[in-house]
């Protein structure tokens, strides 16, 4: 059988960068297992026990299965030269091999087409043409997402709000934003005041109300019996329905949102530190975490959504309009709902062997890479064998928040929300991209040195990464 001939673009020597310093191992991918994230619950039976591939033994001394390499501490992602996307133009690993400094046509068009203007013009160009979208009355949904898809400018609150309406949270008719906003927001005010009550509280009140009802009935004041006291209100009580025997069940739950959100980020102070900002900043992303698991019993929560949440929080919470970041939590729990919407199938273990589970998503990025590079195919799977599940389970569950450093994540989620389709094809090219850019360090490496460079991904130019993932859309 011949081999399908390798694209001459994808052998350019833009695609490669130079061997970077050795690093310590990363630790082994995490398990093929999360808890059922379904709502209303799956009416499937569970699969069968599956034999999962031997993993390479952890070397590291995080206790979290989606544990990284530390990037550098950095006060505010956005200030730094990430900040206006000056990275999507040149690298230095463009001027360590030599290659020519590329720049990306926005319209996926021949490398050779004209290069861009200086990127501070090209981003002053793009803001203008997405404040006059955001202007109209209605907001024309499929321009928006063509311009999102170039990647969004981080001044003037524009990511926060193209990311609201990309998720559908906002509608399209700007007429109806501020009554959808204050519905929605007095939503989540009582979502809180109803689930995150401690079950004292709830005790006292419901008999605070009993004790007032009985005094009318009775004519006189005095102290309800025994007998008059529910069993559910009791903390000792097992029953279903009981408020503390509920509590005590989402104990766990909670001891695992706390502390995974303390190791959010920890070289961002907003997200981390002592200061009262990070701290107030830390119990909205608990509340929120807290929540959906408390709404979604089929999901709860599940290690790792900490990191999905954090991006839209930061951009949220850091909106220059005062009453949007005044409300970011509750417009964080919301967007963060309908991005879980489109990616819940990734985390239900009872899911795992179907065509929708973790494991068909990780084989169509194995079969995407087949199909457009089968000599690295070929070499990953067949001569070294690298399983894919190694280094593409953290990639696609988290949505290389933990690949990039988080100012080129907001980039890449620019990309992956403006897709029509969903995000989800559009996030296996771009991991299918990644492989294919260190093409020539894979093909020179054997098992060990191929999983140390895919599960600690190098600093790569984020607008080549996104070219070739939109190159593999036309191929």
């Amino acid at each position: 059988m011949v081999n399908k001939r390798v694209p001459d673009w994808l052998n350019s020597s833009l695609w490669s960068s130079p061997q970077p310093p050795p690093s310590p191992p990363p630790p082994s991918p995490p398990p093929l297992s999360a808890v059922a994230i379904s709502d209303p619950p799956l009416l499937i039976p569970p699969p069968p026990a599956i034999a999962r591939p031997s993993e390479p033994p952890p070397s590291s001394t995080s206790s979290s299965p989606y544990a990284h390499a530390p990037k550098g501490e950095n006060r505010d992602p956005l200030t730094s030269s990430y900040a206006n996307n000056t990275s999507v133009y040149c690298t230095d690993d463009d001027e360590d091999d030599g290659s020519p400094s590329y720049s990306a046509p926005s319209n996926g068009g021949d490398s050779g087409a004209a290069a861009p203007p200086p990127p501070a013009a090209q981003d002053v160009s793009r803001q203008a043409q997405i404040l006059q979208e955001l202007s109209r009355k209605v907001i024309n949904m499929v321009e928006l997402r063509k311009l999102a898809s170039q990647g969004l400018p981080d001044g003037a609150g524009i990511r926060a709000t193209v990311w609201k309406l990309l998720l559908g949270y906002l509608p399209t008719d700007r007429f109806l934003w501020p009554s959808e906003l204050a519905k929605k927001r007095s939503q989540y005010k009582q979502f809180k005041e109803e689930l995150l009550m401690n079950p004292s509280e709830i005790t006292r009140r419901m008999e605070k109300s009993s004790l007032e009802n009985h005094e009318l009935e009775a004519g006189s004041p005095g102290f309800m019996s025994r007998s008059e006291i529910s069993h559910g209100e009791h903390p000792l009580s097992l029953g279903k329905s009981s408020v503390w025997n509920q509590f005590f069940q989402e104990t766990e739950i909670k001891e695992q949102i706390d502390r995974d959100v303390m190791r959010t980020h920890p070289d961002i102070h907003f997200f981390s530190g002592d200061s009262t900002f990070a701290k107030s900043n830390q119990e909205a992303l608990k509340n929120i975490l807290n929540l959906f698991a408390k709404l979604n019993p089929g999901i709860r929560y599940v290690q790792g959504m900490n990191e999905l949440l954090a991006p839209l929080f930061y951009m949220f919470k850091n909106d220059p309009d005062e009453e949007n970041a005044a409300s970011a939590e509750a417009d964080t729990f919301f967007c963060f709902v309908e991005l879980m919407s489109g990616f819940r199938d990734n985390f239900v273990q009872q899911l795992d062997n179907s065509v929708v589970g973790i494991r068909a998503t990780i084989s169509r990025l194995s079969h995407l890479l087949k199909e457009h590079d089968e000599e690295l195919w070929r070499h990953l799977e067949m001569t070294t064998k690298v399983n894919p599940q190694f280094y593409a389970f953290r990639w696609i569950t988290l949505l290389l928040t933990q690949e990039f450093n988080f100012a080129d994540s907001l980039f890449i989620w620019d990309t992956l929300l403006s897709d029509p389709d969903g995000p989800q094809e559009t996030l296996l090219r771009v991991c299918c991209a990644m492989l294919v850019i260190v093409r020539k360090r894979l093909l020179a490496g054997d098992f060990t040195s191929n999983l140390k460079l895919l599960q600690n991904y190098p600093s790569t130019n984020i607008s080549h990464i996104l070219y070739v993932a939109n190159k593999l859309r036309a191929h």
